[in-house]
């Protein structure tokens, strides 16, 4: 930047009339013009196109007993401290809402999604995600199961 300054200011002082600077200075703007369209082409050749619907999600199928094992977890981890109905549990405490969260995730293979990370206030939030089973079946699979109207239909290209 200083070195601009010394150069404009050394045009004045030579005596640069305002088409030969324009002219020194519109080149310099021009170059950087045409790196920036060079920019944005390689910007949108990198952009993939969406042929097929994204991958679908894992399904789960919480266990028959997820609500004895869920306790077990929770009396594990929160110790002695916890009320007599152990579903009140509050999780306002981060290092054992993610000890619970992960122990949890690694052992039924299911994590909470970040999104849903500030919904998860008590051990009865947890309970009712791990408790919800997740289909293996997309928004797109299921609009081609559906009965479709005879001018509708969906075909993905591979």
């Amino acid at each position: 930047m200083a070195a601009v300054a010394a150069v404009r200011v050394s045009g004045r002082r030579l005596g640069l009339n305002a088409v030969a600077s324009r002219a020194f200075w519109g080149r310099v703007r021009k170059e950087e013009k045409e790196v920036e369209a060079d920019k944005v082409i390689h910007q949108e050749k990198n952009e993939p196109s969406l042929i097929c619907p994204p991958p679908r999600s894992r399904s789960y199928h919480p266990p028959e007993d997820i609500q004895s094992y869920l306790e077990s977890r929770v009396r594990e981890i929160f110790g002695p401290s916890l009320p007599d109905n152990w579903q009140q549990t509050s999780l306002k405490d981060n290092r054992l809402k993610y000890h619970l969260l992960a122990q949890l995730a690694a052992e039924l293979g299911h994590a909470v999604p970040n999104s849903q990370l500030y919904l998860m206030r008590s051990a009865e939030d947890v309970l009712n995600f791990y408790s919800t089973p997740v289909k293996d079946a997309s928004k797109f699979d299921e609009l081609c199961a559906a009965e479709l109207p005879p001018n509708l239909k969906i075909n993905w290209e591979q």
